[in-house]
């Protein structure tokens, strides 16, 4: 009733076009679309060597340039006092605490054009760009005694040539030249064509000056991390003559920073990576797997003896994918997150293979939809700092010490506090094989029990990946619009051990059919969910699945599928991992293989679809290309199913929401396409939706 001016208002333009809306004479409780411009996030907390202080990155979004903005922030553990450290023009990131704590080096546009590094001395707040580089510099790391900061960056190469045109008159306005290209991966999503250059480790003084390229060859090299000695310096790569073609067997290398020498330290059929040295320097503990050409194998705790020798698991029970670590001062354990029930959970690992778990609800992975994330870090003291979130919050930075965890900040509270936010519950279903499929059901808000309305089955990507009760853009607009929001991990989830993650082994999407459907089964038989108005969508492997669903079953009144693969055939040979996909998700190459390629792609049950199924991917997608939307589209066309097709301009798989407006959009647009085909209980109803 707080809007029935603005009811008046839309149920008279249905006969004018003369009235105009009053304007409201209160806040609005809805939220909308223009809501995300308000939001701020936690993310990449570092604690201070001593752990009085955390530095962390807010990212808010700038109405006036419609885009994410990165400052760092710093708060006093002790009293909960935060103040801004780096702010201004440009945007900072990747804060890191020198050895000692007196310094904080973080990476800056503050300048203009690439990113460049700074060190800023916390006791007289001066600061001082430390490089000048034509290329950012990624994943800095201090040397143990503070004198030297390591980087990644890009070399650039000249690239293939192949003939040459001939000689330009002088002031002649030609055409560009060929591009010529001769890699397995000449594209990535997020970064486009790739430029002729390949990663290489380098080394500058922490106050400055000339920087020192270690690492050379027509190799990709990982992050840096130093050995406790600081003589040598521990990163992860493919360094194989036949690199370019290998999906998953990298090593771990030590490069001696005197002399620029490499040596191996692993040899194995799979991957190995993110090598720490412990602090007296006699271990490195590091993550991998022996290789089996699975779809996804979980990450698991590797110690090995400082020369490569010795290596072996650690906590070989523990049946969760390690995603990153630090060793603790004294070096008798590691402290480790994994993705463990929708969240993310983080334990001390001891060398015994003991697990203790600190803390669990570790999360912060995204906005617009509630993927499990977040991250960490520990001062020598053992202290935590940790981003959470909740369903009606975005990331926060949280400290846990003697076990006992405080919040710290709460970057939302004021924005959101006078909205009516959708709140989460947990939905019990099991399938029909009699496994459980852990679920969730975000509610309108307001809503009454006993009242049944429309869902959404909302479908996540990956698909070895993992949802749990965390925020969501698109859910909470969703839900504003007077639609619950039903979502799953099924089988292939992450964070629930390999056995469930196999769950799906060369035979998805077809093997989450049924976790799928009976979750909505479980909807409906909970009173909340009306039978009449059901609807589906997801993005990536969710947009997959929507494809399928609809090709499955004729339950949904309308579908909206998000950057799909419809083909696998055309997938994996124009996605930017063409030596993964078919290997690894396939079982073979599409020559090898047609057969199951053809049965396990939606293109092949469009005869089936009768759903009206919107189709929506970004202009710049090259993970599941553009061309996989548009075969889904063109097909559905030619069925005769209702269909559009949105395309979200200068957008990537990854950064399909990453601009507000366009990720309020792109919801909107799915919620409008909802409407349309969504049964109205009657004028009431149909008064609130139009007026959210």
């Amino acid at each position: 009733m707080k809007h029935w001016r603005v009811a008046l208002a839309v149920l008279a333009l249905g006969t004018t076009t003369a009235v105009i809306a009053a304007p409201s004479d209160a806040p609005n409780p809805i939220f909308t679309g223009a809501d995300l411009f308000n939001l701020s996030a936690a993310s990449d907390p570092q604690i201070s060597p001593d752990g009085r202080s955390i530095a962390y990155v807010r990212r808010s979004n700038d109405v006036m340039t419609d885009r994410a903005r990165s400052t760092i922030w710093l708060i006093d553990v002790a009293t909960g006092d935060e103040r801004p450290l780096v702010t201004g023009t440009g945007s900072h990131s990747s804060p890191r605490w020198s050895p000692d704590g007196k310094r904080l080096a973080y990476v800056s546009t503050a300048e203009g054009g690439a990113s460049q590094l700074y060190v800023r001395w916390m006791d007289s707040g001066q600061t001082a760009r430390i490089t000048g580089l034509a290329d950012s510099p990624q994943g800095i790391a201090w040397s143990p005694d503070g004198q030297r900061i390591a980087y990644l960056m890009n070399v650039p190469d000249d690239g293939p040539k192949l003939g040459s045109a001939p000689a330009k008159p002088e002031g002649a306005e030609w055409a560009k030249p060929l591009e010529v290209i001769d890699k397995a991966t000449y594209r990535v999503d997020g970064g486009g064509y790739l430029k002729p250059g390949f990663d290489h480790i380098f080394v500058v003084d922490a106050l400055g000056g000339a920087p020192r390229q270690l690492t050379f060859g027509a190799y990709h090299d990982g992050n840096p991390e130093w050995t406790a000695d600081g003589r040598g310096i521990l990163f992860s790569a493919v360094r194989k003559a036949d690199w370019e073609m290998i999906a998953n067997d990298s090593e771990v290398y030590r490069l001696e920073v005197a002399s620029g020498a490499v040596t191996a330290l692993t040899d194995r059929r799979g991957p190995d990576a993110a090598p720490v040295a412990s602090p007296d320097g006699r271990l490195i503990a590091y993550v991998g797997y022996d290789d089996h050409k699975k779809g996804f194998e979980q990450s698991d705790l590797y110690v090995m003896n400082s020369d490569g020798s010795a290596p072996r698991k650690v906590a070989a029970g523990l049946d969760r994918s390690i995603d990153q670590m630090e060793w603790a001062a004294d070096g008798r354990s590691i402290i480790a997150s994994y993705e463990e029930e929708g969240s993310v959970t983080v334990s001390r690992i001891g060398l015994n293979g003991s697990v203790s778990p600190i803390v669990r609800n570790v999360g912060g992975g995204s906005l617009d939809r509630p993927y499990a994330g977040g991250s960490f870090s520990v001062s020598r003291g053992g202290t935590l700092a940790y981003t959470t979130d909740s369903a009606t919050r975005p990331a926060d930075v949280s400290v846990s010490s003697g076990g006992k965890a405080r919040q710290l900040t709460r970057l939302n509270d004021l924005s959101l506090s006078g909205k009516s936010m959708a709140q989460v519950r947990t939905l019990d279903v099991t399938a029909p094989d009699g496994s459980r499929v852990p679920s969730w059901i975000l509610l309108p808000p307001g809503y009454r029990d006993g009242t049944r309305v429309p869902v959404v089955l909302e479908i996540h990507g990956g698909p070895y990946a993992s949802y749990g009760p965390h925020f969501s853009t698109d859910y909470q607009l969703y839900a504003a619009s007077g639609y619950a929001v039903l979502y799953t991990n099924p089988r292939g989830s992450t964070g629930y051990g390999q056995a469930f993650a196999d769950g799906i082994e060369k035979t998805y999407p077809d093997s989450n059919t049924a976790d799928l459907l009976a979750a909505v089964d479980a909807a409906v038989a909970s009173g909340i969910a009306d039978p009449e108005n059901l609807f589906v969508t997801g993005g990536s492997g969710g947009g997959v699945l929507t494809a399928w669903l609809v090709g499955k079953t004729d339950r949904f009144k309308a579908a909206a599928s998000q950057k799909p693969v419809i083909n696998w055939t055309s997938m994996a040979l124009t996605a930017d991992g063409i030596q993964f996909f078919g290997p690894y998700w396939m079982g073979g190459l599409p020559w090898e293989n047609q057969s199951s390629y053809w049965a396990r792609s939606p293109l092949s049950l469009i005869g089936n679809v009768k759903t009206p199924t919107l189709v929506v991917v970004g202009a710049e997608d090259y993970r599941t290309p553009v061309s996989e939307s548009e075969q889904l589209y063109s097909a559905l066309k030619l069925k005769g199913v209702p269909t559009m097709l949105v395309k979200v301009p200068n957008a990537s798989h990854g950064g399909i929401a990453a601009r507000p407006s366009q990720s309020a959009a792109k919801a909107s647009a799915i919620i409008a396409w909802f409407d349309k085909y969504r049964k109205q209980a009657g004028a009431a109803e149909t008064t609130a939706s139009s007026g959210n």
